[in-house]
């Protein structure tokens, strides 16, 4: 009976799935399995220079093109794939991470401990990701290490606000003070009763985030101040190709699908999870 109660949940919930959903999660699953293919199999290392087959467009050899290196479009771009997501998961894990527990104590503790830590948030949320990193690159030196923490200090702020929101919203909730009835230690409370209840505007926040830090980790890779020149990535590849855009457009079209598709698909994605998960849409 437990089992086809289970099921039967479970079918209203995809059934309650709207096309947003299913759309952004096949192109990120795409881009993943992009990804994770180059692991194992490329049509040419990405690397490879040939400069008989410089600038060429789509062809049975070359199926996406080659850029002005004679560097095979298709085999860059499943690499590329890696970059952006080991970048953009990584920055959004780290200001879920640090975001979620600022705002849920910033939340809970309430008073001038609020005031103090929400005026600091403000102060880091006037730091755009682009300026950020050009800070930590003045201060340490560019890299896939500073992109990564410039979108992630960057993005802290978002989340700090969502899970403070959450956590002033189910401070006086019934099973909150049944918690604090009982004799649970606030600490306790917070995790148990709290915690849960800010996982799903978290869950919506990481997705919509993601494809702001696949645009700033292009961006800051475009400007040199991302992943290095030597790493195959799609802001590489579109700082490269500005120069020969007369000549052929297959080098900087081909890394901007992809980043297009990659943010259409985490938007996607994120939309489909709020109407999926917020019980106020039902």
């Amino acid at each position: 009976m437990t089992r086809a109660r289970t099921l039967s949940s479970r079918r209203r919930l995809l059934g309650r799935a709207g096309p947003n959903l299913w759309i952004g999660g096949s192109l990120i699953s795409i881009v993943v399995a992009a990804a994770l293919v180059s692991f194992v199999w490329t049509p040419f290392p990405p690397n490879a220079l040939d400069f008989s087959v410089q600038l060429e467009g789509p062809s049975w050899r070359h199926p996406l093109g080659t850029d002005h290196f004679g560097r095979d479009l298709l085999s860059r771009v499943l690499v590329g794939a890696r970059s952006t997501l080991f970048v953009g998961v990584l920055a959004v894990g780290i200001a879920l991470g640090l975001g979620s527990a600022i705002g849920l104590v910033s939340g809970w503790a309430g008073g001038w401990v609020d005031d103090v830590v929400m005026r600091l948030v403000d102060v880091l949320y006037a730091f755009p990701a682009i300026l950020m990193a050009l800070l930590l690159a003045a201060v340490f030196r560019p890299g896939t290490l500073t992109a990564m923490t410039a979108i992630g200090l960057a993005t802290v702020p978002i989340f700090a606000r969502i899970a403070r929101s959450s956590a002033l919203s189910l401070r006086s909730a019934p099973h909150v003070e049944a918690g604090r009835a009982l004799g649970a230690r606030p600490r306790g409370v917070l995790v148990r009763h709290v915690m849960p209840g800010a996982i799903s505007p978290l869950v919506v926040q990481a997705s919509l985030s993601l494809s702001v830090a696949v645009l700033a980790e292009a961006a800051l890779s475009f400007l040199g101040l991302g992943t290095p020149p030597d790493v195959p990535s799609w802001g590489n590849m579109l700082r490269e190709a500005q120069g020969f855009l007369a000549l052929s457009p297959y080098p900087a079209l081909v890394p901007g699908l992809a980043i297009v598709g990659t943010v259409l698909g985490w938007s996607l994605l994120g939309d489909g999870l709020r109407d999926l998960l917020d019980p106020r849409l039902h």
